[in-house]
């Protein structure tokens, strides 16, 4: 998935010269986070977000005690190091940039353009659509050996049962280097046949593993 899929494309914008108010206002009325800030041009120039206007107005008001702070420029606010992102990226590419560069959103550029902008919840819709965790299904956690086949010989078992799989994610064994865990996602409500037919070919269910259900 590129993040073309999944960004924003109507996005609103202010200027250098927009002031803090400016910014407060649009934030509320369009129930936004990150406010992009671009120049004549429509080149991005910085970016100020809720925790920036926040962080501004109760500083500035105490020392000045009044209202003026309101009306300056959201250039003296704005980040201008910001971080972009391409309409070809990768969704995987991008968060990965989100969890090490500790940012909440990212502006999207194509040609030197705004075309788009990513948030946090962005990602997060995205995975939940992935993996199909909003729709009717059912979880298995399987721990298999780290070599080739394994999981090919699961999915036999769960196409013999005619089990639509909707996602499967591997994850690293914290209890042992030589096998992974396998969460697959499946379109049913009632996984039992699938885990006994698990367990009777020898592979090791981990979820779910409810105490006093004998399968």
């Amino acid at each position: 998935m590129i993040v073309e899929q999944i960004m924003e494309k109507e996005v609103y914008t202010l200027t250098p010269k927009d002031t803090l108010n400016d910014a407060l206002k649009l934030m509320r009325e369009k129930n936004i986070r990150h406010i992009p800030i671009v120049d004549e041009e429509e080149n991005i120039v910085g970016l100020i977000t809720s925790h920036d206007v926040k962080n501004a107005l109760p500083s500035c008001l105490k020392e000045e005690n009044n209202s003026a702070i309101y009306d300056t420029p959201i250039e003296q606010f704005m980040v201008k190091d910001i971080i972009v992102g391409h309409p070809l990226d990768f969704v995987e590419d991008v968060a990965l940039t989100f969890y090490e560069s500790k940012i909440s959103c990212l502006p999207i550029v194509s040609g030197g353009k705004l075309v788009g902008i990513v948030t946090t919840t962005d990602l997060l819709t995205a995975y939940i659509e992935l993996t199909g965790a909003h729709q009717p299904s059912s979880k298995i956690d399987i721990r298999l050996k780290d070599k080739v086949g394994t999981l090919a010989d699961v999915l036999t078992l769960f196409k013999k049962h005619h089990a639509n799989v909707l996602s499967i994610l591997v994850f690293p064994d914290t209890e042992n280097e030589n096998s992974r865990i396998i969460s697959i996602r499946v379109r049913m409500m009632n996984p039992l046949p699938i885990i006994k037919d698990l367990r009777n070919n020898d592979f090791e269910v981990l979820w779910p593993n409810l105490p006093g259900v004998n399968l």
